[in-house]
């Protein structure tokens, strides 16, 4: 079982948050009826773009498809997403014989340029019928490029079995405009054997807040000399996962900045300042860095998305001494929770797609409304936000490497109790300004309602106001 499991999980070893989402540029592939599953190896985040047998860079399809029983795909990452979308057609055909999709491999970033040199063209011919978006890029691409977009609202899919937190990425206005893909809900692994040394179990960091934790890793770096977390020095990804655990954003409904005078951001920049002083966080220069803490037992824990599994279980040696719960919640924060989300991608549907009704029901009989697809899918690492997926027998089978724990079952539960949280056009500039607050104050020492005010005001800037 070991063995099955890090292989399920090896795909997504490059699917981070924001550093790792990418895939080749180039390729197509396509799936039916006799669609085979995608070789099982490993994407690298700059890999050079697909070439076809005479060396050259392999053709993206443009447009939407002129056949009626066939729809053209762009995604990323052909052993995570391109291989769920093939899946999904292999399935989808088994009722709707001669039913095909043509998927281009696209990048994630270059999917992106090509929605905003479309508009910008005012040609929209150009866009696949259907794409995949990173989910906080999704409101912004909305908010600016409206006329891209297919409004999902009264389609028929049932958005209410999907993570509310997740489906919430591609709202705007009330309006539905994305399907939810794969799930990027937070987890912390624990080390249980070096929680062991300090006299802890998981059992102790289920549940628990903030301040209890920080008492806990504290005992662990006294008895153990390994410190409970590493997160890459710069990086506000640690500071926006506490954040959305307590239903906060850094943006107020209305669109407005929300950074200066944010009562939970405040709080949550204090505690991950007092853990790097107190040495029970410790900063590390890059990626790699961060990954080998997991890897070589210089952290006791890793709490990001649940696609860090992927780097973590390769260290076949180390099966059986992890375990999975959930994430500390603020103490002080009324709303706050122990659920939060970092990563993930939904699908699209452009209004340049001439087979609107086609493409809604092969998303409504698959993505929305098929088990078998995330049961198979699950092997490529691939978890759903959809509930119903989690009640499934592959859910719920036990995973040695996690103690044998049903860590999907509980992987899927954890998404439906993820608070909301508000992107915006504008999330990766006052994500980025955060983070250079939380860089200057951690590294130089600088003054903690500066830097807030600094950050809010650099992200209004950008904003134009």
């Amino acid at each position: 079982m070991k063995k099955k499991v890090i292989s399920v999980l090896l795909a997504l070893t490059m699917v981070a948050s924001l550093t790792a989402c990418g895939g080749s540029d180039g390729g197509s592939t396509s799936a039916g009826t006799d669609a085979t599953p995608a070789e099982d190896s490993a994407p690298a985040e700059d890999a050079a773009p697909a070439e076809d047998a005479a060396g050259e860079e392999a053709a993206v399809t443009e447009g939407a498809s002129a056949d009626d029983n066939t729809l053209t795909v762009w995604t990323w990452d052909p052993n995570f997403n391109v291989y769920a979308i093939n899946k999904a057609a292999e399935i989808y055909a088994q009722d709707h014989e001669g039913f095909k999709v043509e998927v281009s491999e696209v990048q994630s970033d270059d999917i992106e340029t090509r929605i905003t040199t479309a508009v910008s063209a005012g040609d929209l011919s150009t866009l696949p019928d259907i794409f995949l978006m990173q989910d906080n890029s999704f409101q912004k691409y909305v908010i600016n490029y409206p006329d891209v977009f297919t409004d999902l609202t009264s389609s028929g899919i049932n958005f209410g079995d999907f993570s509310a937190a997740k489906v919430a990425y591609s709202t705007i206005d009330g309006k539905n405009y994305g399907i939810p893909f794969d799930n990027g809900t937070v987890i912390n692994c624990v080390r249980t054997d070096i929680l062991e040394q300090a006299g802890f179990t998981v059992d102790d960091f289920t549940d628990i807040t903030w301040s209890d934790y920080m008492e806990k890793a504290k005992v662990v770096l006294e008895k153990t000399g390994v410190p409970m977390l590493t997160a890459q020095a710069g990086s506000p990804d640690q500071v926006m996962m506490m954040l959305q655990s307590c239903g906060s954003s850094l943006f107020k409904e209305d669109g407005s900045v929300n950074i200066d005078g944010n009562a939970e951001l405040k709080e949550i920049m204090n505690v991950y300042i007092q853990m790097v002083k107190d040495g029970t966080l410790v900063e590390v220069t890059d990626w790699d860095q961060y990954i080998a803490s997991l890897n070589n037992g210089t952290a006791a824990s890793a709490m990001n998305g649940c696609w860090i599994m992927a780097s973590i279980t390769p260290v076949e040696d180390q099966s059986g001494k992890w375990a999975l719960t959930n994430m500390p919640k603020l103490d002080t924060i009324a709303n706050a929770t122990n659920y939060s989300n970092n990563g993930g991608s939904s699908w699209a549907i452009s209004a340049n797609c001439q087979k609107v009704d086609l493409a809604v029901d092969f998303m409504n009989s698959t993505f929305a409304g098929s088990t078998a697809l995330y049961d198979d899918v699950i092997s490529k690492g691939a978890l759903a936000t959809w509930a119903p997926a989690g009640e499934s027998e592959a859910y719920a089978q036990p995973v040695e490497f996690f103690g044998g724990d049903a860590i999907y079952a509980k992987i899927v539960d954890f998404a439906t109790k993820t608070p909301s949280n508000i992107t915006g056009a504008f999330y990766y500039d006052a994500r980025d300004a955060v983070g250079v607050a939380l860089s200057n104050i951690c590294q130089q020492g600088a003054d903690i309602d500066s830097e807030i005010k600094t950050a809010q005001e650099t992200v209004e800037f950008n904003m134009g106001g």
